[in-house]
């Protein structure tokens, strides 16, 4: 005699019992020309999480003038660093081939229970349909992981804010988990220290500075209470001490400001410069706030930055790149990612 309870005929097929892994970034463009990237821009400062300015005040300033010039300069930027294989951003490839190499990586530890996704806060392919499609594939647990390695609410709480809103119009709801930010996660430290490491050594100079460069918020976010900065800090000074560098050579900085509010400081841009007429030489800037490179790393770094300090009487310049999906940086998602599976695995 079965007891397994029977269902009517024309029962909706629902499948659960599985588990999914959302691994979730800012955005890019679908392309370079004008149109796409004022969407892309558009949905970006619009979100209430990034601009926290009246809409009264901010709507004519986006609408009338930013919206109107900016696409067509950032676009260029963007035509710079392009992946014209694929016809996407690089953040695009990366965080693709970060998801299919950490799925790689757990398929062996649950079978096929375990889904993993990638998901953009803005742009494609957006958080709703992606959320949706692991629940048609039977996840009724979720990670969401934002990858930001220091908590902010510009970048890893929008994030969020986009999944909840998808999961307030579902009527059954999957259990979610958001992974922790992990910028003191030794993991983290270590494979960043490796990867400088590694960096420092293809070079044919020796940097007299580095410029640990993380990217900038106004500071009256950090006076409302955001932990952004606190936490880059502690990021920077483990990661000089693993490094066995001093405050003087290894230096916070931030960069990537907008607007003419103060944002955090000191600023990169204006750091860059003053090394450079202070007679310092060689420079070498990395980016541990970011888990892949793209236009902040990839064009604004190491294109104006060092035409900064090239054009100031600098001689020497690099900009070593992030993670990405090389075997110390799968290591540390990997790591964030079972670390916050415990329990369902």
């Amino acid at each position: 005699m079965s007891l397994k309870p029977s269902l009517p005929p024309d029962h909706a097929i629902i499948k659960s019992g599985r588990i999914g892994v959302l691994l979730m970034n800012l955005g890019t463009p679908e392309g370079t020309s004008y149109r796409p990237m004022r969407a892309y821009l558009k949905e970006f400062l619009s979100d209430r999480r990034v601009i926290e300015e009246p809409r009264w005040k901010w709507w004519p300033i986006l609408n009338l003038i930013i919206l109107s010039t900016r696409p067509g300069r950032k676009g260029k930027d963007y035509a710079s660093i392009w992946n014209n294989e694929r016809n996407e951003g690089p953040l695009k490839t990366i965080t693709r081939a970060q998801t299919e190499k950490l799925a790689e990586r757990l398929a062996g530890e649950a079978s096929d229970r375990i889904v993993v996704d990638w998901a953009m806060r803005y742009g494609l392919p957006d958080v709703k349909s992606r959320l949706k499609g692991l629940l048609d594939q039977g996840c009724d647990r979720i990670l969401l992981v934002p990858l930001y390695p220091q908590y902010a609410a510009p970048t890893s709480a929008t994030a969020c804010d986009q999944a909840f809103r998808a999961l307030m119009q579902m009527r059954w709801q999957p259990t979610v988990r958001v992974a922790h930010p992990y910028y003191a996660d030794p993991t983290y430290i270590d494979a960043l220290a490796a990867s400088i490491r590694a960096s420092l050594g293809k070079l044919s100079f020796e940097p007299e500075v580095i410029l640990c460069s993380l990217h900038g918020m106004p500071k009256e976010y950090l006076l409302k209470g955001d932990p952004y900065y606190c936490q880059c800090a502690v990021t920077a000074r483990l990661l000089g001490e693993k490094l066995g560098l001093s405050d003087e050579r290894f230096r916070l900085t931030f960069q990537s400001r907008f607007g003419p509010d103060e944002w955090l400081q000191p600023y990169t841009d204006e750091t860059v410069k003053a090394l450079a007429q202070g007679g310092t030489k060689s420079l070498a800037i990395v980016a541990p706030g970011f888990s892949a490179d793209c236009l902040e790393t990839l064009e604004e770094l190491d294109v104006e930055n060092r035409e900064i300090f090239l054009h100031n009487g600098g001689k020497e310049f690099a900009y070593l790149p992030c993670l990405n999906d090389s075997e110390g940086g799968m290591q540390v998602i990997e790591a964030v990612v079972r670390r916050e599976l415990m329990g369902w695995v």
